[in-house]
């Protein structure tokens, strides 16, 4: 966790005659990216712009595309566009990366386990079962999960056996 006073590239304390300065430009050529969207500076209480650092950067590459490259300003915003499009794709990837990675981590972990209780389960020859079970009584077979052979047949008998228990408590 970052204080409320450490600086980042994207802190933005530059006032518009720095920031100029910085970047080799007039301050109204920053007023005037700001007004076409190239470059969103920050803002300080009295509405005056603060630029970051990374604004900077970008007032830098915005004068070297229109000058050097020849782009005009709408050719700039798009490729500007498109490149944080591009790194917030790329920061989307690397986080989707790091969840496969914790997911195929616990997938590997699962499968040990598993493998873990099967080997116990092939290691038995008494037949004892790896979950305790009550002990069987007359009309309940005595199976792993108490149901028998057939499923229904067992749950009916088990209803059966409740009914007549709350009858014979009745009389």
């Amino acid at each position: 966790m970052t204080s409320d006073f450490e600086l980042t590239d994207d802190t933005p304390v530059y006032v518009i005659s720095v920031a100029a300065q910085l970047s080799g430009l007039h301050p109204q050529t920053l007023r005037a990216y700001d007004r076409l969207g190239l470059v969103s500076p920050g803002r300080s209480a009295g509405r005056g712009r603060r630029y970051s650092l990374r604004d900077i950067l970008i007032l830098r590459e915005v004068q070297r595309l229109s000058q050097e490259e020849g782009i005009n300003l709408n050719g700039i915003k798009r490729i500007l566009e498109l490149e944080l499009a591009d790194r917030r794709s790329r920061a989307l990837l690397a986080e989707l990366h790091a969840e496969i990675s914790q997911l195929r981590a616990e997938l590997e972990s699962t499968r040990a386990v598993a493998a873990r209780l099967a080997s116990l389960a092939r290691g038995k020859t008494d037949g004892a079962a790896l979950v305790p079970v009550r002990s069987p009584s007359a009309d309940r077979p005595a199976t792993g999960v108490g149901l028998g052979a057939d499923p229904a047949r067992a749950v009916a008998a088990d209803l059966g056996r409740k009914q007549r228990g709350n009858a014979a408590d009745a009389v």
